[in-house]
């Protein structure tokens, strides 16, 4: 009987080997970023990037955790390991890349400008004298604080940045496409006063990418790029990208 016992467990154990080998993926995210990673109404952390994540689970043993973080110290966290992967559309830089190991691309992104409609903001050369706004440390604060002529005033939070643009503090906001489109023609608040002036242009492509410690696990790594790899070939990656875009 006690044989028999035995036998039994053994089968069950065998019968489900995912709930073992099952790889947890402790994952950064500042979601103040809509569409992209946000806080929706139910306090529940969504947008492209979580639902991209929770896709390239289906196809993995991995579990991600997501923990909503603030942008300023995010870097900070993941070089002292308080997790292990930055999602928070981190824009994949030689500068990045030195301190950061990035997996492959995983969405490509220019810079949106936004402004008052009405403004006659059409084209880079229309910034000079103006006041412009980004969150701090972030592609769209990096390119518009080079431009001559621009002042710059920095954010924790793009939302804030949008607020102040809507009150008439400043005079444009520069961020993310996605996140521009999001603001300008969507969001019921502002959407009726705001627009999506234009996109700064680029010499090379910028991409986002899954952010890494410099010297970190390449079995994480690896294994995010192989469930990238199966999202995007099964075509769900374009299901995902056509909802939120």
């Amino acid at each position: 009987m006690l044989k028999k016992s035995i036998m039994i467990a053994l089968i069950l154990f065998m019968c489900v080997p995912s709930a073992f080998s099952q790889t947890n993926i402790t994952v950064a995210s500042d979601a103040t970023w809509p569409p992209m990673e946000y806080v929706n109404k139910d306090k529940t952390i969504t947008g492209f990037a979580p639902e991209l994540l929770a896709a390239m689970e289906k196809v993995s043993d991995i579990k991600f955790d997501i923990r909503n973080t603030a942008w300023d110290g995010i870097f900070a966290g993941l070089a002292a390991g308080k997790y292990d992967m930055i999602a928070s559309s981190v824009s994949i830089t030689d500068v990045r890349k030195k301190v950061m190991t990035f997996s492959d691309p995983y969405f490509e992104v220019k810079q949106g400008v936004i402004a008052k409609k009405g403004a006659n903001i059409k084209s880079k050369a229309d910034l000079a004298g103006k006041k412009a706004g980004a969150q701090i440390g972030t592609t769209g604060f990096l390119v518009t604080r080079k431009i001559k002529g621009v002042t710059m005033k920095s954010y924790d939070e793009i939302g804030l940045a949008v607020e102040d643009l809507y009150n008439g503090r400043i005079d444009v906001v520069v961020c993310d496409d996605a996140v521009a489109a999001d603001y300008a023609l969507t969001n019921e608040q502002y959407s009726k006063d705001l627009s999506l002036a234009f996109l700064l242009k680029s010499d090379t492509p910028e991409y986002l990418g899954f952010a890494f410690k410099k010297g970190a696990s390449q079995d994480k790594l690896k294994l995010v790029n192989d469930a990238l790899k199966k999202v995007k070939e099964s075509g769900e990656y374009d299901r995902i990208f056509n909802k939120w875009f």
